[in-house]
């Protein structure tokens, strides 16, 4: 797969096949999505091409809105990247953008950047300045400009039954197991491993601290979790929480992972954290000792739960 970065990047003297989209989670929907493109591509010859935006358009127009994405831009381009698409075009989208016509968006992009022969989309797709362009006028600028739509089934995309909101509504509530199903992958949380105040080295379960630098990443319920890392090629196994450790008078959410027979140092370094399942909520322990205790009998619970369930 080929990442642009830039839409002015993109030339192409060959026809494309073209989805557009957000594609958050690039969860079962939308992989079905795209999996006809690439199929359809390849069965005419042509070039897939999925084409999104970046930042997110809620990010530009509305700053004062909370957002929360399943993915950061890089775990986004990850994913894609095995879907078998041809391009991946990432637009930047600014304000100005977004005052782009819907006749402007079909002409000057999809016809003239884009070479397009056929668009295929998500049923209700709306795009262009205040969303006004539609089905409906998708299909007569098809017409004037010579490319084919085909619009996914409302009926095939519900079969699915799956939607980012379904996603996020279950990583909120603790249900990992459902937003995995609905991912159709392990959520993951990525980020630099930084200095934390050591606390774990001392009572026996040393931490990394992982800082996620996108403020848009959606962070999970806080609780305890069984995950999985690949470091150095190697997939290494443990527990992580997401808290603010109440037990050590913690005031700021941390995202801790200790890793099971591990012991490498990995500060600075770059990791994807891949959750597995929620194993309890946060707690406030009447001591040390207690939360030690408790500790001991999560790394028991989760290994057994790694062992009936690799491999991963």
């Amino acid at each position: 797969m080929n990442t642009i970065l830039n839409i002015s990047n993109f030339s192409s003297s060959e026809k494309t096949f073209v989805t557009i989209g957000t594609f958050d989670g690039v969860h079962f929907g939308h992989q079905k999505i795209i999996e006809k493109l690439v199929l359809e591509a390849k069965k005419s010859h042509r070039k897939s091409v999925l084409l999104t935006f970046f930042p997110h358009p809620r990010m530009v127009l509305q700053k004062d809105a909370k957002i929360e994405l399943i993915n950061t831009i890089e775990e986004r381009k990850h994913l894609l990247a095995k879907t078998g698409l041809d391009y991946l075009i990432i637009h930047p989208f600014s304000k100005d953008f977004s005052r782009t016509t819907a006749l402007e968006f079909v002409r000057d992009i999809l016809v003239n950047k884009l070479n397009i022969s056929k668009l295929i989309i998500g049923y209700d797709h709306h795009f262009g300045k205040n969303r006004e362009g539609n089905i409906t006028q998708l299909t007569e600028y098809s017409h004037l400009y010579d490319f084919v739509v085909e619009e996914i089934p409302a009926q095939d995309i519900d079969d699915v039954s799956v939607s980012s909101t379904k996603i996020r509504r279950a990583l909120a509530s603790g249900n990992l197991k459902t937003a995995n199903n609905y991912l159709g992958y392990h959520f993951m949380l990525s980020g630099i491993v930084v200095n934390g105040k050591q606390l774990g080295g001392k009572i026996g379960f040393p931490t990394a601290n992982i800082d996620v630098k996108e403020a848009y990443k959606l962070i999970p319920k806080t609780g305890v979790y069984v995950v999985k890392a690949t470091i150095d090629k190697k997939v290494v196994f443990g527990m992580m929480n997401i808290g603010n450790r109440p037990t050590v008078n913690g005031h700021n959410q941390t995202i801790e992972v200790h890793f099971f027979d591990f012991n490498q140092d990995l500060y600075n370094q770059n990791l994807t954290i891949e959750l597995l399942y929620f194993l309890r909520d946060e707690v406030k322990f009447a001591s040390v000792d207690t939360l030690v205790l408790q500790l001991k009998s999560d790394e028991k619970t989760a290994r057994v739960y790694i062992e009936k369930n690799s491999p991963f």
